[in-house]
Order: C-alpha cells, then structure tokens, then sequence
C-alpha cells in the first residue's frame, strides 16, 4: 500500500547550516520571526529573549552532540540532573519541571509500510522564560503538514513559526504547536495499521500458516503506539493542571484542548486495534488448532487403514512350523484379499465420517 506521509523524513547526521553545528536559533520579536547572526550563542540568544517581554528565542537541534548540550546547559544553568537525561536518549515521555524550566520527553511517530513498523522519534524540548530549545535525539524534524528536514534552514520554519499571533502568546504556543504537529502525524500511522489489519484478517481466514507471526509483529508495533499516546496524554493532562500556577492564556488554553481532543480520538483508535489484534490472534490461533485436529485425524485414520493388512502381514511373517492355512494352495492370495477388504472398509469409514 501507498500512504500519505505526515510525519518527518530522515536527515543525514553532520550536514548543518553551520559548520560543525546541528543548531539553527530563530529570534521572535512580537510574533515576528528573524534570523541572527550564524555566529550567534547560545547565551546571546537568552540575552536576547531577556531583553524584552515581546521578544523569544528559539533553538532546533538534530542530533545535539555533548558540546551543544553542554553549551546548552551552560547558559541554562541545568541542573545536572536535567543535563544527564538530555544526554541520554531512550526515555519514556515525561514532563518535569526544574525551577523555572520545563523539560519534556515526547515521541513522533511515522509508519514504515515495507517492514510494517512504527518508527519512533524521540524530542527533548526544554521551555524557560522567553525561550524554546527543541532537541531531537535522531536527526529528524516533524511537521504538521509534510515531512520536512530540520537542517534545511529555508522550510524549518513551517512547523512551529508560521503562525504570528500565536507566537505573540510566548513560548507555552511553540510547545503547544510542536506537540500539534506530533499529534498530527499519528492518523497516517493509524491508517497504515488499520490497511495492514485488514490484509492480515484476510490471510487468517484465508489459511495462511505464516500470518501468524505478522500479527505478532503488528500487536508489538501497536503496543509500542499506545505506550506513546497515552504517555503524551498524560503529559497534556498535566500541562492542563498547570494553566492557572503558570498563568497561560485562555486562547493557548483552547488551543491546548483541542489538540487534547485529536489525541483522545487517536488513543481510542490505538486501543480498538489492539483489542482487535488480540482477537484476531485468538482467532488464528483456534483456526490453527483446528486445522492442526483435522491432520491429525488424517494421520490416524491413515495409520488404522494401514494397522490392518500390518497386522496379517506380521503374523505370517512370524514362520512357526504350525500355523493356519500354511498349506493351503489359497492362503497366499486369501491373506492379500483380507488386507485389502479391510483397507478399503476402514478408508470407506473414515471417508464417511470426514476424517479423510
């Protein structure tokens, strides 16, 4: 099958827009986007944010190297404990909160049709006053629309900076459109996996002995997908807690729920395949214990027909001096008309009751 892509594509490790360097900083003055010097820091960036309440500055990795994180948490003032979970990919989505930064963990996803797996990409997103640092830990960017590469300076902007009004309301809407844009991309996953259902629901009906392990490959992948969804909800439930403490305004508050809603939708799509996967895994497996009963009731009925004639055959093989019939012109051809006749009754029966 062929789907549309609402996800990211990969980006290749060390091409930059500045040498040596994954980072790209964007300046927002009063929803107005701007472009500092290449040159520019870190530090120069939250100087910049500082300087006035309508200003924020955004930085975007791929793939931050330990110098950029380093250079990052320096000019943050990290606490260690936050620099060693940015230096450490793989973790479970989170929000935490560290004085007045807010670090989250969330995942992407995008369906990979060829292997029918759910690729995963995992963001650290750092929030503070006036300023935005988005890490991703792999190389790749998302987009709410089309895939777009993070390192191509010329397109980034479409995923969290097109909306002027929005960015007037501070950085909570740069975190809220990036996890928009994440949200986003989960019904094209979801439509991959609901064709792949439907092509494995035919294959179990249909008899083929290898669709089995497909569904189990498929329920993993789903499995994966709800662990996701539902750990991003959680972290909208908790960012929803905060909208009073934090002081977020209401038209971020509406923004913030609506994309709540696009997720509760998708959780309940991730629930209803997996509980269709489960069945159908139930299905597959009495269909394949029926069909394991059905041979076994052809290998015994074989087995009866041939006990038979094995039986006669081993007697008379047996060459004691006294025996029936070992003189009897007839024996021969009387013993192999018996085999025969209870050959053809026993497969005659058999054949009656279906077993053959």
């Amino acid at each position: 099958m062929s789907l549309p892509r609402n996800g990211f594509r990969r980006s290749p490790r060390g091409s930059a827009p500045q040498a040596g360097s994954t980072r790209l900083t964007r300046y927002v003055t009063d929803g107005r986007v701007s472009i500092p010097d290449p040159e520019s820091s870190v530090a120069d960036g939250l100087a910049f944010a500082r300087s006035a309440p309508s200003r924020m500055a955004l930085f975007l990795y791929a793939a931050p190297t330990p110098e950029e994180i380093a250079e990052l948490a320096s000019a943050w003032d990290l606490h260690p404990v936050l620099v060693e979970d940015l230096v450490h990919a793989g973790q479970r989505p989170k929000l935490e909160r560290y004085g007045e930064v807010m670090f989250l963990v969330i995942r992407s996803a995008h369906y990979v049709d060829e292997a029918e797996e759910v690729d995963f990409a995992e963001f650290h997103v750092l929030m503070g006053p006036g300023a935005v640092a988005v890490l991703c830990q792999d190389g790749r960017w998302i987009d709410g629309s089309d895939g777009v590469d993070l390192l191509e300076p010329t397109r980034h902007d479409k995923a969290l900076l097109s909306d002027e009004a929005l960015l007037r309301l501070g950085p909570e809407a740069v975190v809220y459109r990036l996890i928009d844009a994440i949200v986003d991309g989960y019904p094209p996953v979801l439509q991959g996996v609901a064709i792949d259902k439907e092509q494995i629901e035919r294959q179990v009906f249909s008899g083929e002995r290898s669709v089995t392990e497909r569904i189990y490959r498929l329920n993993l992948e789903v499995i994966e997908m709800q662990q996701t969804t539902t750990a991003l909800a959680e972290i909208i439930d908790a960012l929803r807690a905060g909208f009073r403490k934090y002081g977020v305004a209401e038209h971020l508050q509406a923004y913030l729920q609506d994309v709540s809603d696009h997720l509760a939708r998708a959780n309940a799509r991730v629930a209803e395949y997996r509980s269709a996967l489960s069945q159908i895994l139930e299905v597959n497996a009495t269909l394949v214990a029926q069909r394991q009963n059905e041979d076994m009731k052809k290998i015994s009925g074989w087995a009866a027909i041939f006990f038979a004639p094995t039986l006669i055959a081993a007697i008379y093989g047996m060459n004691f001096r006294d025996m029936p019939e070992l003189d009897w012109a007839y024996g021969y051809p009387f013993s192999l008309a018996v085999m025969l006749v209870f050959t053809i009754a026993l497969y005659l029966i058999f054949k009656w009751r279906k077993w053959m």
